[in-house]
C-alpha cells in the first residue's frame, strides 16, 4: 500500500485515476479547491487553494506520501509553490503534462521527449496568464531544476477522448456541425494528432504512480487521427454529411493543427506499458461522449 495524495483530480481522468488507486488498495488523499464533486468514496478529502501557500500547508499538515500525483498544475508559480511545500513530503511526483509542450514542433516522425528538454526551458515565476502549452514546459522546468526534488517523472498527456463527462465540448462541436450540414474549419495544411481514451490514460498514471522511474514519458495511444477520421466516427454515430473548409488564418475547429507532433510513445512500451491502439476504442470514445445526441 502506498500513501498517495492527488492534487485536483475530481473530475475526468482524475477521478477515474483516484478509483484505480483506491481499487489497488492505496491510502489516498485528495487536495483540491472543493468546488466540484467530492472524490470517490474511500479518498480523504482536503479542501484548499494551490495557490495560497500557507493555506497548503495547513491543509495537510503533518501528512506525508509515497508519491504525489499533482493533476493541475498549469504555471511556474503554482509548481514553485508545489516543490516548496509537496516536494518535502514526498518520495515520488508525478506531474500531469500535456502534449501541448510540443505545440513548436514540426515533424514528419513522432516526437520524443528530448524534443522539449525543461532544463533549457526559460521560467518566468511572476506569469500568470501562459498559453496551456508554456505554463506547463515552464511547470515541468521548475521541478526538474530542483536539486533536491524527489524523484519527478511529467507525463505529457496527449488529447483525451471518451467518456460521457467529457467537459470539453469538442466531439460535440462535429457532431452540432456534421449534423447540421455545417462547414468545419480546418487549417491548411492539417496535420494527425496522438490521441488516448480516458481510461487509458487514468491507467497510465495509476501506472506511473506505482513505478520508479523519472523524467518526461509521453502518454498516447498508439496510432495517430487525422480531423477527417474523428468525423468520420461523429458522422456514423449522428448522420448527416462532414463539410471542411480549408482556412489560411483565423479560428479553426477543435482537434485540428497546422503543426506536426503526434507523440512517440516508445519510452512508455519499452519501461512496461502496454498502450492500445486508437482504433479499438475511437468508436467506443465517440457514443460515450455523444450519448445524448439524438440519432
Amino acid at each position: 500500500m502506498l500513501r498517495i495524495c492527488v492534487i485536483g483530480g475530481s473530475r475526468y481522468f482524475g477521478k477515474r485515476l483516484i478509483r484505480r488507486l483506491l481499487a489497488a488498495g492505496h491510502d489516498v488523499t485528495v487536495v483540491n479547491r472543493g468546488l466540484s464533486a467530492p472524490p470517490p468514496v474511500g479518498a480523504r478529502h482536503l479542501v484548499a487553494d494551490r495557490d495560497d501557500e500557507m493555506a497548503l500547508e495547513k491543509a495537510l499538515g503533518p501528512l506525508a506520501f509515497d508519491v504525489v500525483v499533482d493533476q493541475v498544475c498549469y504555471t511556474p508559480r503554482q509548481a514553485d509553490i508545489a516543490r516548496r511545500v509537496l516536494g518535502p513530503r514526498t518520495r515520488r511526483y508525478v506531474m500531469t503534462s500535456t502534449v501541448e509542450v510540443y505545440e513548436d514542433e514540426d515533424s514528419a516522425a513522432p516526437v520524443r521527449e528530448e524534443a522539449v528538454d525543461p532544463l533549457t526551458v526559460p521560467v518566468d515565476l511572476d506569469a500568470t496568464d501562459l498559453p496551456y502549452g508554456e505554463g506547463k514546459r515552464q511547470a515541468e522546468a521548475v521541478f526538474a531544476r530542483d536539486p533536491d526534488f524527489p524523484a519527478y517523472t511529467a507525463v505529457r498527456v496527449a488529447h483525451v477522448l471518451g467518456g460521457a463527462d467529457d467537459f470539453t465540448g469538442r466531439v460535440a462541436h462535429y457532431a452540432d456541425r456534421i449534423g447540421a450540414g455545417k462547414p468545419i474549419s480546418v487549417p491548411a495544411p492539417n496535420r494527425p494528432a496522438t490521441y488516448i481514451h480516458v481510461d487509458e490514460i487514468a491507467d497510465f498514471l495509476a501506472w506511473a504512480a506505482e513505478a520508479d522511474f523519472t523524467g518526461p514519458v509521453n502518454a498516447a495511444s498508439h496510432g495517430p487521427l487525422t480531423t477527417a477520421a474523428l468525423c468520420a466516427a461523429v458522422e456514423a454515430r449522428v448522420g448527416g454529411r462532414t463539410v471542411f473548409r480549408e482556412v489560411e488564418e483565423g479560428e479553426e475547429s477543435p482537434l485540428s493543427f497546422r503543426r506536426a507532433y503526434a507523440m512517440d510513445n516508445s519510452r512508455a512500451t519499452a519501461l512496461g506499458f502496454t498502450f492500445r491502439h486508437t482504433g479499438d476504442w475511437l468508436e467506443r470514445a465517440i457514443d460515450e461522449t455523444l450519448g445524448g445526441v439524438a440519432v
